[in-house]
């Protein structure tokens, strides 16, 4: 049996799908015009030579304060934080043991002394008698040693009353330097000891001036000290609540050679103190540069320069209008504007406003404006 399907379905199907592609809207039209970004022309500046380096505020005299002499601590007479001068009293061990051993010594002095007259007398009267041969050789012999050995008897006991005197002295602890004072470790009543493993009794610590000690890598090395090591070259100081480098030193210290593993060099500059505010152990921000030092740079605004991950780039635009990825090295901050030491030079032209409308390689609708947007530069 064969069944035949009416071609009547199929015409109206047909003719609703038709209606029904009319009725639909064209799709949009696609904007083709790649996206505008401002550039601006990398720029270049005389300026003197400056890097950046962590350092770290470090007195420059300290003293761990100990005893010399054993003894019973007998009295405090300072105010732990406060400063003190040079020959300031800090502590008082009991010093009566050692007042009492002075007047032994003394005395023993004195006895020494008295025997030694009496020899030098017998010894005369030895000599008057060898004379008229009313004495022996022997005995005369025996009278000169006895004064002999009284003399070098006395000279050990002088010894003894200065070293005695020294050790009255030690009872009284003083300041050996101008500075700020620590707190007492230990307090009245305790026994101390003289000797290399006795506590410390307090620390002191000079205030005005203080060094800023820093580390500087191998590039600044080659830049500011390599064969200048004469020149006194500047540095300036900021403190972790400052923005800027307010504190003026000057470097003093370069160390001899540079660290195998940590490819740097030691440094230390001095610098005044007379607010007290800096404090040893202080974190520091040191700013190191030339007087003498200066040199063309390129320089292009801060906002053109990317961050991809630990790298730092910037895009430049050609005549053909595509924006391509350049990595760069930059360096210090001049007014809104950044130094680039490598990877850029000068007249390229990068994108400075819109990058994040640009990716590396497509095409961009350019417009040109000044590098530093009108904004003036600072003084470096």
């Amino acid at each position: 049996m064969r069944f035949y399907l009416s071609p009547r379905p199929l015409l109206g199907l047909s003719a609703l799908l038709m209606m029904l592609a009319c009725n639909r809207a064209p799709p949009p039209a696609v904007d083709a015009t790649p996206p505008p970004v401002s550039v601006a022309a990398a720029i270049e500046r005389e300026i003197t030579l400056t890097d950046e380096f962590p350092g770290q505020i470090e007195a420059l005299e300290t003293v761990a304060i100990q005893a010399r002499v054993n003894g019973y601590l007998q009295s405090i007479h300072f105010k732990p934080g406060t400063e003190i001068k040079r020959g300031d009293l800090l502590f008082v061990i009991d010093p009566r043991p050692f007042a009492a051993r002075l007047v032994e010594v003394e005395a023993t002095l004195a006895n020494s002394h008295a025997q030694l007259a009496l020899a030098k007398a017998e010894l005369k009267r030895q000599t008057d008698m060898l004379e008229t041969h009313a004495t022996s050789e022997r005995e005369f012999e025996a009278a000169t040693a006895a004064v002999q050995s009284l003399e070098a008897g006395i000279r050990g006991n002088q010894a003894s009353i200065a070293s005695a005197r020294l050790d009255l002295e030690y009872t009284r602890i003083t300041a050996p330097i101008d500075g700020r004072v620590g707190k007492d470790e230990v307090t009245v009543g305790n026994l101390v000891q003289g000797d290399s493993g006795s506590p410390v009794l307090t620390t002191l610590v000079s205030v005005d001036p203080v060094y800023v000690s820093f580390e500087a890598d191998e590039h600044a090395y080659l830049k500011y000290l390599s064969g200048t090591r004469s020149e006194r070259l500047s540095v300036e100081v900021g403190l972790a609540d400052e923005t800027d480098f307010p504190h003026q030193a000057t470097l003093d210290f370069v160390d001899n050679q540079l660290s195998t593993t940590s490819g740097t060099v030691r440094l230390r500059a001095v610098m005044m103190n007379p607010d007290r505010r800096f404090t040893p152990g202080l974190f520091a921000r040191v700013r190191l540069h030339s007087a003498t030092k200066s040199a063309p740079v390129v320089l292009v605004a801060e906002r053109a320069i990317g961050t991809d991950q630990s790298k730092r780039f910037v895009l430049t635009v050609g005549v053909d209008k595509i924006a391509n990825y350049r990595e760069v090295r930059i360096g210090r901050q001049v007014g809104n504007l950044r130094v680039i030491e490598s990877g850029l030079a000068l007249g390229e032209v990068i994108v400075v406003s819109g990058l994040q409308r640009v990716r590396p390689g497509a095409p961009v609708t350019p417009e040109l404006v000044p590098m530093d947007a009108g904004k003036a530069l600072a003084s470096p």
